[in-house]
């Protein structure tokens, strides 16, 4: 698979009906994970989409999850870039480069059962990175 480079939105709680949306213009294949998906249980954010996933028969991606209680939502600034794969050296040397200067708000490390980070670039830019197995 490589690594890819995707647009990755946030929600509120209207991931799904964003993915829904999304797939009516595009065309395409939704998956989503939840919270509860990947082991994370009793806490608000359960139910929510944890990883969503649009892949269009145009080659477009485009990756979104609902806004963790507790997170700013920012209507307008809710865009990160996602960074996604299955070559760990390349992805763990792009993410210490973002990194260089800028603010890792999550360190690169397993969490419910994948290796995650993400990080704001000197730009102010939000990076998710995911190493996949």
């Amino acid at each position: 698979m490589g690594s890819r480079l995707n647009p990755h939105m946030f929600f509120m709680t209207s991931a799904v009906d964003a993915l829904d949306f999304y797939r009516g213009v595009f065309g395409g294949t939704v998956s989503i994970t939840t919270f509860a998906d990947r082991g994370i249980v009793d806490t608000p954010d359960t139910d929510k989409v944890m990883h969503g996933r649009l892949e269009t028969p145009a080659g477009f991606t485009l990756t979104c999850s609902d806004t963790p209680a507790g997170l700013a939502h920012e209507p307008g600034r809710n865009v990160a870039i996602a960074l996604d794969g299955d070559d760990a050296d390349d992805l763990r040397r792009w993410f210490a480069g973002l990194a260089s200067g800028g603010q890792v708000v999550v360190p690169l490390e397993v969490s419910a059962g994948e290796e995650y980070g993400q990080l704001v670039d000197r730009f102010g830019i939000v990076w998710l990175v995911t190493v996949t197995t």
